[in-house]
């Protein structure tokens, strides 16, 4: 039940909400935030140190610091009104409490790699919504504890820490170790795990989210759960679910993977006057045939160069040189590739390479993140999945987009292997066997303002539309990790739901999507945990 000295703060304040102004009304909300603290906290001091408005001089820093996308860092988006950025469990267990008090939304945040900006914004600015629907950040950025067991072969890892601190860190005690997440160092586990987790090992290992074994989580009732006392039904629900949607998950226990003393990388650059077409072709039919510890991908890229339209052929092949140039000269010889192409380092060392830093760097590198540097990166990303090779045809004419502006970037990561033999309902990512590979469409641009942002999304919906024939329709398939609300979007602030949940709930989770529909309404009825795309109980479902 409700402190009555709270309830009757928030009568107050609302009567005097039509008065004041917006600025007036969250202060009324920002106080009744910090009754509750002292009133749940053992040290609420503590957290006090933690909580960051706008009258905050660290404010904006704070807010913006992991944000990737301009897109959502201008002037007219959105604003929490406070970002608290939690030390220690008993701090994330008073604010979910106290928000779900007083009705205040809550953004989990935990690298801010977020394609819409879910985890700290919202897309649009509704009529009076900082009123009747304020919401606040909760940044685990002090999350980022790693501890690595070499002996049991898993890590506990904070939903704060970056991949690329999990992989140091793992680096540290093992050179034959590994972990199969993502490609980009300055990634939050948290999201990340929460909706699969691709990465290079993904046709020997899988995803990410399939090596989770324990968690631990906040639920809308201010619990600390394990996989234990969350139950299975749960466990199931976080690993790959999506973020924001069942509670604050605030480590995950993962099992790591073997990973040889030497691998081998190549990236092989084909032109269209180098027959790229026909050899990307090829490569639709070879790639998820190959060995599983092979795993070549493709950027199908344009810029402004002297051969602006190109293909590169990247990859990770866990073995040495002289056995993978053999599996090429016989599998696909079309790419023509030689032993001078192809570098052998160890693993880390090759997730330093394939994430772009200079040969020689230290891994302690990747300890570090993407900030936001001042410098504008506007992009758009949307995702597709091919059963059916594409003709020679269909690929031609994703040059002649590229060609555009010089600008544009498709990225084909193949399947098979391990992804074949995993169930589509062993987690709710459900994109596995039938799939020859996944297509990632991104757009970056620069400048600022209605034309640019204009031109640049209708590119990529271009794009996405020319490719409608090739890909499957029922669904049309779409990987969560790659938020795209052009598929569809809940109802918000209200938190009602209409049957367009179905659009981006079954793109994402297939027939998963009826079972985490479930879950959610057992763990979370009132809907507490909720974005634009988050997964909405059955009571807050409406035709």
């Amino acid at each position: 039940m409700k402190n009555p000295n709270t309830i009757c703060f928030l009568f107050v304040s609302l009567l005097c909400l039509s008065s004041y102004s917006n600025h007036q009304a969250l202060a009324y909300i920002d106080e009744a935030l910090k009754q509750c603290l002292i009133r749940n906290s053992q040290n609420h001091t503590a957290i006090f140190n933690d909580i960051y408005t706008p009258d905050n001089s660290l404010f904006v820093s704070v807010l913006q610091y992991p944000v990737k996308n301009t897109r959502f860092n201008s002037s007219d988006t959105p604003k929490p009104f406070s970002v608290i950025t939690p030390r220690e469990e008993p701090e994330v267990q008073s604010v979910i409490l106290c928000a779900a008090e007083l009705n205040i939304q809550v953004r989990i945040r935990s690298g801010g790699h977020d394609y819409e900006g879910l985890s700290y914004t919202t897309p649009t600015k509704q009529a009076d919504q900082k009123i009747q629907s304020p919401f606040l950040v909760l940044d685990l950025i002090n999350f980022n504890n790693v501890v690595v067991d070499t002996v049991k072969k898993t890590a506990w890892v904070g939903s704060g820490a970056t991949v690329g601190e999990l992989y140091y860190r793992i680096s540290e005690k093992s050179k034959t170790l590994g972990f199969p997440a993502g490609v980009c160092h300055s990634m939050g586990v948290g999201g990340h795990f929460s909706g699969g987790g691709y990465g290079m090992m993904l046709r020997k290992h899988g995803l990410a989210a399939d090596h989770i074994v324990d968690a631990r989580l906040v639920d809308a009732k201010g619990r600390v759960l394990d996989r234990k006392s969350m139950g299975e039904d749960l466990f199931w629900a976080i690993r790959g679910g999506g973020g924001n949607t069942f509670g604050v998950v605030l480590s995950w226990k993962v099992q790591l993977v073997d990973v040889p003393e030497t691998v081998t990388i190549f990236s092989i650059v084909r032109t269209p006057d180098q027959n790229a077409t026909n050899i990307v072709h090829k490569w639709q039919s070879i790639a998820p045939k190959l060995p599983q510890e092979l795993f070549i991908r493709i950027f199908a890229i344009g810029q402004i160069s002297q051969n602006p339209v190109k293909a590169i052929f990247n990859s990770l092949y866990l073995g040495p040189a002289d056995t993978l140039l053999k599996i090429l000269q016989q599998s696909f010889p079309e790419l023509g590739a030689t032993r001078q192409d192809l570098r052998e380092m160890s693993w880390i060392e090759s997730v330093l390479t394939i994430d772009r830093f200079p040969n020689g760097t230290d891994p302690k590198a990747l300890l570090g993140t993407i900030v936001n540097n001042g410098q504008p990166n506007y992009f758009k990303g949307k995702s597709d999945y091919v059963k059916n090779p594409i003709p020679v045809e269909g690929l031609e004419g994703v040059w002649d987009f590229l060609r555009e502006n010089n600008s544009g970037l498709l990225i084909f990561s193949p399947y098979g292997g391990r992804m074949d033999e995993i169930s589509e309902s062993a987690i709710p990512f459900p994109h596995r066997a039938g799939n020859l590979y996944k297509i990632q469409y991104l757009r970056s641009w620069s400048e600022a303002g209605k034309e640019a942002y204009e031109s640049n999304m209708s590119w990529i919906r271009r794009v996405f539309h020319y490719y409608t024939p090739f890909v499957p329709k029922s669904p049309r398939e779409a990987y969560v990790n790659y938020r795209d609300l052009d598929i569809g979007t809940n109802s918000m602030p209200n938190s009602t739901y209409g049957a367009q949940s179905n659009n981006w709930g079954i793109s994402y989770f297939k027939n998963n999507f009826e079972r985490l529909v479930s879950v959610k309404t057992k763990v979370d009825p009132q809907n507490f945990f909720r974005n634009e795309q988050s997964i909405p109980p059955l009571t807050h479902i409406v035709n």
